[in-house]
């Protein structure tokens, strides 16, 4: 028997009505409580300049630690100056990275198969060995020697490119036949996993906002980016834990799948609403909502039957290099499409897997040739990247990491019982509803991208910024171990 069924015979779905109306009204209550926390929080006062620009100095972090400041990973400053790299060395120390990337990459990710943790917490937890935090911390020069800010746009873009290309993957293996049914349930439950983090953490900021603002900031700004970087689910790193937990084509996979792509879509949204609000730009806001909104509808509602027409005749025949060559431009097309909406080019890519069948020739030929190439070369640079540009130093004091794992328990029941609610309401059962709620909590480095965005505007401090970091890691970290808790080992 399936332990993921979904919904027993017995239970009474919602109709479409009912979950309109309820989803209204979700909607209306969660503005209304998020003026409610506004109204409190923009009379507690802000932290002074003095407190709170010198975090670094403040806290006594030794100077060997600082962080400085070049074109993308964040390095530590060391008594030797750094190297200067001559242009003809590049490619000598780009091939150096990488093989240190991978083979950190692969020794983590083994000895995180061997706790019973996917390969891929180790492949995100040797990203971060690799950065600040401990190689940094410990071997500063051996890092600026690995990483020297020469090379950091030609890692940007290679990360960049890997999960672009893996995001298409995860769309090739969406088998979206299985929701078409549950579709209004899928973003109800997604929203639903993101209003119930977003209030907390927008309640949360009421008592970080006085010690750990920066100076200047809003409480609407700083409440409502706490608030989205609550409500975050890593969408790279879910897909990777279920492909490793083979649970990728199940019920429960696929609506995971749809569930994290509809909330970090959503968020991402948020996210730009966050910065027009912080930029007093709320028109570019609202465009890029829309925008959003209208490509989803053509890529599903015009692309997809023309792509299904178009791949017809491909079937049981070997795909031509000419043919491979045009489903990659337009991946790469629709990627460039929704990195200028303003939500991310990882989501244009995901949606273009996800118009093509999951179940023909050109799908299972794409995953054939670039699978092996994309999950060993070049995703465990994106996590490399990510991952040097945190410093989890910077907390150096009890109360900072009483508030930490406040931080972790707030994200964690926010996320989990808004989805477990809202699956119960849509019909599914206790066992999937909570499966689901695990591991919508998987947030990983796409966090630490929102993090990034919200620490170069200023709007969280260095010493938050590593509290969440933190916070990913170890939602991340404990989505397997409590996962395997609840699902049966025959599942």
């Amino acid at each position: 028997m399936n332990d993921f069924r979904g919904v027993s015979a017995s239970e009474k779905l919602p109709n479409a009505g009912q979950l309109a109306v309820v989803y209204a009204l979700l909607l209306v209550a969660a503005v209304l409580i998020f003026f409610v926390i506004r109204y409190f929080g923009e009379n507690l006062p802000a932290q002074p300049l003095a407190t709170n620009a010198p975090v670094t100095e403040s806290r006594e972090i030794p100077e060997s630690h600082l962080l400085s400041r070049n074109q993308g990973i964040d390095t530590p400053r060391s008594p030797s100056p750094p190297r200067s790299i001559p242009q003809s060395h590049l490619l000598s120390q780009v091939l150096i990275a990488l093989v240190t990337i991978i083979s950190a990459a692969r020794i983590f990710g083994f000895l995180c198969q061997r706790v019973g943790q996917p390969r891929v917490i180790g492949e995100v937890i040797a990203g971060i060995a690799l950065g600040p935090s401990l190689l940094g911390q410990f071997a500063p020069d051996a890092m600026v020697f690995v990483f020297p800010s020469t090379i950091t746009p030609v890692l940007g873009i290679l990360a960049q490119l890997g999960v672009i290309l893996y995001m298409f993957l995860v769309g090739l293996e969406l088998n979206s036949g299985l929701l078409h049914s549950r579709a209004q349930a899928t973003v109800a439950i997604s929203h639903a996993s993101i209003i119930g983090p977003f209030l907390l953490g927008a309640v949360l900021a009421l008592s970080a906002y006085s010690t750990y603002a920066p100076a200047g900031v809003t409480f609407t700004s700083f409440a409502l980016f706490l608030g989205v970087a609550m409500s975050i689910t890593a969408f790279p790193v879910l897909a990777r834990i279920l492909t490793d937990l083979r649970l990728d084509k199940t019920e429960l996979g696929v609506m995971a799948l749809s569930c994290a792509a509809a909330d970090d879509v959503t968020a991402w949204c948020l996210l730009a609403f966050v910065v027009g609000v912080t930029q007093a730009d709320l028109y570019g806001a609202v465009i890029t909502i829309i925008l959003s909104v209208c490509y989803i509808s053509v890529m599903f509602g015009l692309a997809r039957p023309v792509m299904i027409r178009l791949l017809a005749p491909l079937k049981n025949t070997e795909l031509s290099v000419n043919a491979t060559a045009w489903v990659l431009v337009a991946v790469l097309a629709s990627a460039v499409i929704t990195e200028f909406i303003g939500i991310h080019a990882i989501f244009g890519a995901f949606l273009l897997g996800a118009i093509i069948p999951h179940d023909s020739h050109v799908a299972r030929s794409f995953r054939k040739k670039l699978e092996d190439v994309v999950s060993i070369l070049l995703l465990p640079v994106f996590f490399a990247y990510t991952g040097t540009r945190t410093q989890i130093g910077l907390l150096s004091e009890s109360s900072d990491w009483w508030f930490c794992s406040l931080i972790i328990l707030v994200a964690t029941v926010g996320k989990f019982g808004g989805t477990l609610i809202a699956s119960r309401f849509t019909g599914l059962d206790w066992r999937t509803s909570a499966s689901l709620g695990i591991l919508m909590n998987t947030r990983g480095l796409m966090e630490l991208i929102v993090l990034n965005i919200g620490l170069d505007l200023g709007v969280i401090s260095p010493t938050l910024f590593a509290m969440m970091v933190l916070m990913a890691l170890v939602t991340t970290i404990a989505t397997t171990p409590v996962l395997r808790l609840i699902i049966r080992p025959e599942a």
